[in-house]
């Protein structure tokens, strides 16, 4: 038997109001979180679009949206069935999200497509120059309404068929680890509509806001024994659960001029401003994730809470918070507690957080985790050894240690930190990041790969 809405003492599918982008276990632990305990739900319906793979659409599709969300504390699972999700659709089903978007009735479309799903070219805007990007910009010149395939596109083609229905405002909100991500989305959606057509700009500035916001909660891969804890829970299968934490934090700022979920109400934060919210989560938790990552695999440790353990890992760690909260404007207990609790949240055993999971994608990951920190600190003459560490990680699992790369933008980086021994290599993905021509701080890293290899 599998979960569904027609099992007794399930809810009935609340209306579509929010389109999602990019449904996976992240969105699922949060917005989605949210959405179903807000005091509104029965108002919200989610339908939901997968990414490059259907895999969330073949699990979720016959379990009507439904999931488990199982939360993974320290002393036991507790489980509750979500089910402010309603529909779920492949990434291909084009005419599906078109005619959701037409819907005056839709007021919120969120993303969580990854830091590369933005097609960001060097500048910030979307990068017409990517062959698929182009293709799209050159379906959508021809018909509005054509099939595309970048997310970017997706959003353009949506918004060209909301204007044509008259349906009114809209709000566009990024869930995903970028700085400023609604400023990002804002500049890559205005971009290729000046691409597509020069007129949409104009419709967009009016009738569409960008909602910023910073998520934090730790969501690993499901697991076989996270389908059969959902199976106990429910008395039904549910072939994609989601573990998580318990901790949880949503920021939001936006206006929201077609309306949206009592978030609040459920527990999320709704502020003028999210920037400071975001620096700390992404310097302090999203960097030192990434350092885990690529020095904690290289030393063979599979999981955060493993490499947390390990002593030389952990020095690192509060080395990189170090630096990175001398150029965060918060009163230093806050984030002495902050930085306390990611130590015990990165303990925590029963969230089995794969090394090789937050591994993926580098390349669009260190430039806004690691980088503004590592630059600060050579600004203010200092070496920074914690972050010296992280890029000494990358650059050995670019060379093949550790975690294997998946990455959708590696290319340039994998060239440079192959294309000769260490000394050599070393330089030029530094060049590639915007730190080259820092003999300093390449020695540093060069230091800290010998370290690495000898703990």
């Amino acid at each position: 038997m599998r979960l569904s809405r027609a099992l007794p003492g399930m809810p009935a599918a609340a209306p579509v109001r929010i389109v999602h982008l990019g449904v996976g276990n992240f969105y699922r632990a949060h917005v989605a979180w949210y959405t179903h305990h807000a005091p509104d739900a029965d108002a919200w319906g989610i339908a939901a679009f997968t990414g490059r793979r259907p895999d969330a659409a073949d699990a979720l599709g016959p379990q009507d949206g439904l999931y488990t969300l199982i939360t993974k504390g320290p002393d036991g699972d507790e489980t509750e069935v979500i089910s402010s999700i309603v529909a779920v659709h492949r990434a291909d089903e084009h005419e599906a999200l078109l005619g959701y978007l037409a819907d005056p009735a839709v007021a919120v479309v969120t993303l969580t497509v990854t830091e590369a799903g933005y097609r960001r070219g060097p500048d910030g805007a979307a990068d017409l120059a990517h062959p698929d990007v182009a293709a799209d910009v050159v379906a959508l010149r021809a018909d509005p309404r054509a099939a595309v395939s970048t997310a970017p596109a997706k959003l353009v083609a949506g918004l060209l068929a909301r204007r044509a229905a008259g349906a009114g405002p809209i709000t566009l909100m990024s869930c995903d680890n970028l700085p400023s991500n609604g400023e990002a989305l804002a500049r890559v959606v205005r971009s290729l509509a000046d691409a597509v057509e020069p007129g949409l700009v104009a419709w967009v500035d009016e009738h569409v806001d960008f909602a910023t916001s910073m998520v934090d909660r730790i969501t690993p891969a499901t697991t076989d024994d996270d389908r059969a804890v959902a199976r106990a829970a429910t008395g039904a299968d549910d072939a994609s659960p989601v573990p998580t934490e318990p901790f949880s934090e949503w920021v939001v700022s936006g206006t929201f001029p077609a309306g949206r979920p009592r978030w609040e109400d459920a527990g999320a934060q709704l502020v003028d401003d999210v920037e400071l919210h975001e620096r700390r989560k992404l310097w302090l938790l999203n960097g030192s994730h990434s350092q885990l990552a690529y020095v904690g695999s290289i030393r063979g440790h599979e999981t955060i809470d493993r490499a947390i353990a390990d002593p030389a890992c952990r020095g690192w760690v509060e080395q990189w918070w170090a630096e990175a909260a001398r150029h965060l404007a918060l009163p230093g207990a806050e984030m002495t507690a902050y930085t306390d609790a990611l130590l015990e949240r990165y303990a925590n055993p029963r969230v089995r957080h794969l090394t090789a999971q937050i591994a993926y994608d580098g390349s669009q990951k260190l430039p806004v985790r690691t980088v503004p920190v590592v630059a600060a600190e050579r600004a203010a003459g200092r070496v920074p050894t914690g972050g010296a560490t992280t890029l000494a990680g990358w650059v050995l699992h670019l060379r093949g240690e550790g975690a294997p790369v998946k990455d959708a933008t590696v290319d340039a980086a994998l060239a440079a930190a192959t294309g000769g021994e260490l000394p050599e290599a070393v330089p030029a993905v530094l060049e590639l990041l915007g730190l080259g021509g820092d003999d300093e701080l390449t020695a540093a890293v060069l230091t800290q790969v010998e370290e690495i290899h000898a703990r």
